[in-house]
C-alpha cells in the first residue's frame, strides 16, 4: 500500500465540490452555547479496575469517525475485536447521533458526553462528536467553531470534558473539522485555534482527538505545544479509492509511551469510510 495522501489534488476538489453542490439542502444548527448535550453513565465505579490506578499509568486513546453513525453494530465489532482498541481510557467518536452513542456506551460499559452540531441534511439526524470513557467525565464543554460549511451551512462544535482517573485529571476533546471543499485552509486554522484557546485555560494535561480533515493542520497543534503520536500512522480514511491521513491524536503535557505507541486498525469491518486510530500516552517528563 502506498503512502497516505496528505491533501486532495485540485482536480479531486473540483469533483467533490460538483457532487456536493448537487445536494443543496442545508443543516439546522444548534447554536445555543448550552446545548443540546447528552450524558450517560454505564461504567463500573472503578473504571476498568476496582483498584486505584496510578496517575502515571499510560492512557490509551482511540478516535473513530463512524460515517453518519450508520453501522453501529460493525463499529462495535471493531472496537471489541481489535486488541489496540480494547480497554481505551478515551474513545472519541465523530459523525454520531445520541442513539448511536448510547448504544456503544451501553454495550462497552462506558460513560459518555455527546454534543451534536446540528441536524445534517444528508442523514436528517443529529450529527456531532462524543467522548466515552470507563472513568468519570466531568465539566462537559460545548466549543462552537467559527465558519459554516459552504454547501450544507453546518456549524461544527467540538465536545470537551475532564476525565478523572484516580487522582489524575485530563481535559479531553473530540472534534471533527469540515472537509477541504467545505471551508478554506485559513478557516480550518481558525477553527483549530478556537479549540486550542479553550484548552489553554486547562491546568491539566490535554488530549485532542478526532477527524481533522487535514494532515497539515497538525503542525498548528504542534506549535501550540502538543505532541503528535499519530503523525506517521498512514492512511486513516479513503474516498474514491484515495487514502488520506486525517484522523489523529495530540497530547499536551503528555508524550508517546515507550515502544509501539500509535497505529491505525486497517480492517474496520465495513463500519465506515474511516479507520479507527489509537495512541498510548504517558505524562511528559
Amino acid at each position: 500500500m502506498g503512502p497516505a495522501r496528505l491533501w486532495p489534488t485540485p482536480r479531486l476538489l473540483l469533483v467533490v465540490v460538483a457532487v456536493a453542490s448537487a445536494a443543496c439542502a442545508t443543516a439546522r444548527n444548534y447554536l445555543d452555547p448550552l446545548g443540546p448535550s447528552y450524558q450517560g453513565h454505564h461504567a463500573a465505579p472503578g473504571g476498568w479496575s476496582s483498584d486505584p490506578t496510578p496517575s502515571d499509568a499510560p492512557l490509551r486513546v482511540v478516535t473513530f469517525n463512524i460515517e453518519h453513525g450508520r453501522k453501529i453494530d460493525r463499529a462495535l465489532e471493531v472496537l471489541r475485536g481489535s486488541e489496540p482498541l480494547r480497554n481505551a481510557d478515551v474513545l472519541a467518536l465523530q459523525e454520531m447521533d445520541a442513539a448511536g452513542v448510547e448504544t456503544i456506551a451501553r454495550e462497552l460499559g462506558l460513560n459518555y458526553v455527546y454534543v451534536p452540531s446540528g441536524v445534517h441534511p444528508k442523514s436528517g439526524r443529529d450529527f456531532g462528536c462524543a467522548l466515552l470513557s470507563p472513568w468519570p467525565l466531568e465539566q462537559p464543554r460545548k466549543v462552537r467553531l467559527p465558519h459554516a460549511a459552504r454547501m450544507t451551512r453546518l456549524r461544527r462544535v467540538a465536545v470537551g470534558t475532564t476525565l478523572r482517573r484516580g487522582g489524575q485529571r485530563v481535559r479531553v476533546y473530540s472534534l471533527h473539522l469540515p472537509s477541504p471543499p467545505a471551508i478554506s485552509g485559513g478557516a480550518r486554522r481558525e477553527q483549530i485555534r478556537t479549540v486550542l484557546a479553550d484548552a489553554e485555560a486547562s491546568p491539566d494535561p490535554v488530549i485532542l482527538a478526532g477527524d481533522f480533515n487535514s494532515h497539515g493542520i497538525g503542525n498548528e497543534v504542534v506549535r501550540a505545544g502538543y505532541s503528535w503520536p499519530t503523525r506517521d500512522v498512514g492512511t486513516t480514511s479513503k474516498w474514491l479509492g484515495i487514502g488520506f491521513s486525517f484522523d489523529h491524536v495530540f497530547g499536551k503535557g503528555l508524550a508517546s509511551a515507550p515502544g509501539l505507541s500509535a497505529g491505525v486498525v486497517k480492517d474496520n469491518r465495513g463500519a465506515s469510510d474511516h479507520r479507527p486510530v489509537w495512541a498510548v500516552l504517558v505524562a511528559a517528563r
